[in-house]
């Protein structure tokens, strides 16, 4: 069931916005073998010009960038009404209740801490794409 799941969504888009390498890396790998497009982000200002040039299904973005923070990220892509539905999951290696509230209360839908499991990550990402979709065909 869990592989019919991912098999729907193949081929989303998936940009993930993230400044350490290795997990920039690490995390593209994962969704490439799930056959997701992703496309890589280091900093918060490349992350934005990308979601404005083609809106993707689903952002990962870290807490921690350098620039413009990934709190401010998320505000911006929600203050603009082109990309306010886009999910928005929060990835950080820290785990405080009040960074996870202020990451809420910019507009993310979920919180993934570090170090990353394969299957959560997956799973978060079918669901929160899931109920996007399900939203647009409501829409239309």
């Amino acid at each position: 069931m869990y592989k019919e799941k991912l098999n729907k969504f193949q081929k989303s888009e998936i940009i993930v916005v993230e400044d350490n390498i290795d997990d920039l890396k690490y995390l593209s790998e994962i969704l490439k073998k799930a056959n997701y497009k992703v496309r890589p982000a280091t900093d918060g200002e490349l992350a934005l010009r990308s979601i404005k040039a083609k809106k993707p299904d689903i952002i990962l973005l870290d807490l921690n960038l350098p620039g413009i923070d990934g709190i401010e990220v998320c505000r911006q892509i929600k203050a603009d009404p082109e990309t306010i539905e886009i999910p928005v999951i929060f990835i950080s290696a820290l785990g405080k209740s009040e960074l996870k509230l202020k990451a809420f209360d910019a507009g993310a839908v979920d919180y993934i801490t570090k170090p990353f499991e394969t299957t959560e990550i997956l799973a978060r990402i079918i669901t929160h794409l899931n109920i996007y979709l399900l939203q647009q065909k409501l829409k239309e």
